[in-house]
């Protein structure tokens, strides 16, 4: 069968990969090996030149990892993907491909702490420059792109905020700058989420969450138009050397097989979790995709085919009372990371987003009183009981003091 003529839930599987080319093995082999051997001398120039395609050293490329890229770039529609040693070597390598000393990058209003944290660096050590913004308008994004902008990143939903981002719009304009767009896919995977079918350039994963899905990996993938990552594979991927190892590409094609069938599951979920918090009186905020009140439903609706697995809310009282909720849970897992068949919460001012200063975590919206929910693989009833007898424990705090 053509590539075209099968659903997401079977390339997930099989593509990239053909069992009659590797002894008939039904699972994708471990290629541990560094470096690879010519048959002659003139086979190794020209794969050094680029003349022959062919396996030199696995900084390079690697059989193993090839594989887990021609299966990503398949589930994200892209050109080439190119997989990283984690989730930020991914995102470094991208931007410092795409900038130089005196460009500018545009972002939305939050990203992930280091992210923040490498922007800053390339600021201060490069004088490549960012804002944050809200990208909600065509007068906004039009008002924040300068002259000197050569690379527009995005989150959506953003972490923790699940602001959601109209890529339809956002691409749109930036096409009319030649601008490329980046978008960090981590909350929502492939599977809920196509950013390059809306007109978007990159696409971005952490894949140590959703991908891998089992919180046994630390990984990250880029998949673009071919022209962009082959730039990216043979400068700031191999001169900088964030590259995944063969055992880790393995494990995250294992997650992979699973990926369609656990999305549903911690969407599901979610849905449930969200239902329950909405109404309980110590929750001031929640925020989340698929809440009709939630200020960017349309978009969500439109452009992500369900809500996702997470979801973050402010409690009354603050910090102390948000760690008061997170040490009384206990089924639920205080952690960071997301994506995990696990339910994890964790504390954004003070865990993810602690590198931000105060000042730009309140404009991102992340206040001492929010949390966020990765809700995990188990019973939907068993995690809310959970968070009732923690809610019912904090509740009863907070009316002592």
């Amino acid at each position: 069968m053509n590539n075209g003529d099968v659903q997401f839930e079977t390339s997930v599987i099989h593509h990239g990969y053909s069992s009659r080319k590797h002894h008939d093995s039904l699972t994708p082999p471990i290629y541990p090996s560094s470096t690879f051997a010519f048959a002659n001398a003139k086979q190794g120039e020209e794969r050094f030149s680029g003349e022959q395609e062919g396996y030199i050293y696995s900084r390079l490329s690697n059989p193993t990892v090839k594989i887990l890229e021609e299966r990503m770039a398949e589930l994200e529609k892209g050109d080439q993907a190119l997989a990283f040693s984690s989730g930020m070597a991914a995102v470094s390598a991208v931007l410092l491909a795409l900038t130089k000393s005196g460009d500018h990058i545009l972002c939305s209003k939050g990203v992930y702490g280091c992210t923040f944290g490498l922007l800053q660096f390339m600021q201060e050590k490069y004088a490549i420059g960012h804002d944050f913004s809200n990208l909600d308008t065509e007068e906004e994004i039009r008002k924040r792109i300068l002259p000197t902008t050569t690379c527009i990143y995005v989150e959506t939903p953003i972490n923790p905020t699940m602001q959601v981002i109209d890529l339809t719009l956002l691409s749109g304009i930036a096409k009319e700058y030649s601008i490329p767009v980046v978008v960090d896919n981590t909350f929502s995977s492939p599977y809920l989420q196509q950013p390059l079918a809306l007109g978007c350039d990159l696409v971005i994963h952490s894949a140590t969450k959703y991908i891998g899905g089992h919180g046994d990996v630390v990984a990250g993938i880029a998949v673009g138009k071919k022209d962009i990552m082959t730039t990216i594979q043979k400068t700031t991927q191999k001169d900088i050397g964030g590259i995944l190892s063969p055992f880790d590409a393995w494990l995250l094609l294992r997650g992979l097989k699973t990926l369609a069938i656990r999305m549903d599951r911690h969407t599901e979920n979610a849905a449930k979790v969200f239902s329950f918090l909405k109404q309980h009186e110590l929750i001031d905020k929640i925020y989340y995709p698929g809440d009709p009140d939630h200020p960017d439903y349309r978009i969500a609706k439109q452009q992500m085919k369900k809500p996702g697995g997470l979801l973050s809310f402010t409690i009354r009282g603050g910090k102390e009372m948000a760690q008061k909720l997170m040490d009384s849970l206990q089924l639920i897992q205080i952690a960071v990371s997301l994506g995990d068949a696990e339910t994890l919460i964790q504390h954004p001012a003070t865990m993810t987003h602690a590198v931000v200063p105060e000042e730009n975590r309140l404009i991102m919206g992340i206040t001492d009183g929010l949390l966020r929910l990765s809700v995990g693989l188990e019973h939907a009833d068993d995690l809310c009981r959970d968070l009732e007898q923690a809610l019912s424990k904090t509740l009863a705090a907070s009316k002592m003091v």
